[in-house]
């Protein structure tokens, strides 16, 4: 699959990312509002670090930003790599979008050890929802297509506003 997202030029570089979605027996997805921007809810992401492998900067995330713990879940479907660029030609640090692999993992008991309030506290709060229910306008609109791609890969769903 081409990535998602349309490069301003052969030059622009993405630094590599991974995002989760984790789901429960139920189906429900978690998500979290973001800590810095109230009313931003997202599933939970972060970058690779130099040495790392995609699955092992997941597996550090989640345990960073909701508190899983290797063990507590199970490796589902992966999608990507999929790219967006930062608004504006706007750079951080040297590069000017993300990459992202994402991947959907399943709990293997509902509530293990979750929670917004880890040392990194990323998240203000957390809540589990039917996939069909996420919105676009919880994102910043760099991140929209990007949603859109990944949540129809793996749920069939069409993301609305």
């Amino acid at each position: 699959m081409q990535p998602v997202g349309h490069p301003s030029s052969d030059t622009v570089r993405y630094r590599p990312n991974v995002a989760g979605i984790v789901r429960r027996a139920d189906g429900c997805v978690l998500i979290g509002e973001r800590s810095d921007v109230a009313g931003a809810w997202q599933f939970p992401q972060g970058g690779i670090d130099a040495g790392e492998t995609a699955w092992e900067a997941l597996v550090r995330e989640l345990e960073e930003e909701v508190g899983l713990m290797p063990g507590e879940y199970l490796a589902g479907p992966v999608s990507g790599p999929h790219r967006y660029d930062f608004p504006n030609g706007r750079l951080r640090g040297e590069f000017g979008g993300q990459e992202q692999t994402w991947f959907l993992v399943e709990l293997k008991e509902d509530g293990v050890g979750i929670t917004h309030e880890t040392a990194d506290r990323e998240f203000r709060a957390l809540k589990w929802i039917v996939p069909g229910d996420f919105r676009l306008g919880w994102l910043v609109p760099m991140k929209h297509e990007v949603y859109r791609v990944v949540m129809w890969e793996f749920f069939g769903v069409e993301l609305r506003e």
